[in-house]
């Protein structure tokens, strides 16, 4: 819904700010300390993470509507990434994710039966777009994160999923033709620059 009324990156950068609620949320919950290498990760992608917001300044209301769906999107990932941090200790991969996956599938094909939107009449070339979607970013790239979640803190995990927004952007740019302003590509650098340094160790821990 945030696609609707703002711009790719930065409706990517908003929804994976959950560095923010995960970090927070990991020391209460589960005692989890970030650590200073990862809370400075966290400060320099959020620099990152601004810069981009900004590009958006001044753009009206639909932007902001936009900006405000994508951080409703942010806090329920955190929320999902935590649960899944404190179960996948205990559950095996696919009895994770096969429920979970199923559960959401039920959810949203009865909130698009109650709200009365059409599941037939669309072009096979959205047919196959649909099925892309639920094997490579679904499937593939969410079975990843939460295979990945009984080996690392949720913490840790969110903020290598900051790196989503420089690919967002950079393939809205040459298929949609979306322009990329500098705030955007300074912003973009400097998240990455937070994710090498979150996930390459330095060299005590390498060795």
């Amino acid at each position: 819904s945030s696609l609707k009324h703002t711009s790719v990156v930065s409706s990517v950068v908003i929804v994976t700010a959950n560095p923010i609620f995960v970090g927070a949320a990991s020391l209460v919950l589960f005692r989890e300390w970030p650590g200073r290498r990862l809370l400075a990760a966290i400060a320099v992608a959020a620099v990152g993470g601004a810069l981009i917001a900004l590009s958006d300044a001044g753009k009206g209301i639909g932007s902001l509507r936009g900006d405000a769906l994508a951080l409703g999107g942010a806090v329920m990932a955190s929320c999902y990434f935590l649960v899944g941090r404190k179960l996948r200790r205990d559950i095996h991969f696919l009895s994770y994710i096969t429920p979970v996956y199923a559960v959401a599938a039920v959810i949203l094909l009865a909130t698009a039966l109650a709200t009365g939107h059409s599941l037939t009449g669309y072009a096979p070339a959205t047919w196959l777009y649909f099925v892309l979607l639920a094997v490579v970013p679904q499937l593939i790239g969410h079975g990843s994160l939460n295979w990945s979640l009984r080996y690392m803190s949720a913490t840790a995990l969110v903020l290598v999923v900051l790196g989503e927004p420089v690919g967002a952007g950079a393939l809205a740019y040459f298929l949609l033709d979306e322009p990329v302003t500098a705030l955007q590509v300074c912003g973009g650098g400097l998240i990455l620059a937070g994710v090498i340094l979150a996930v390459v160790p330095n060299g005590a821990r390498a060795a």
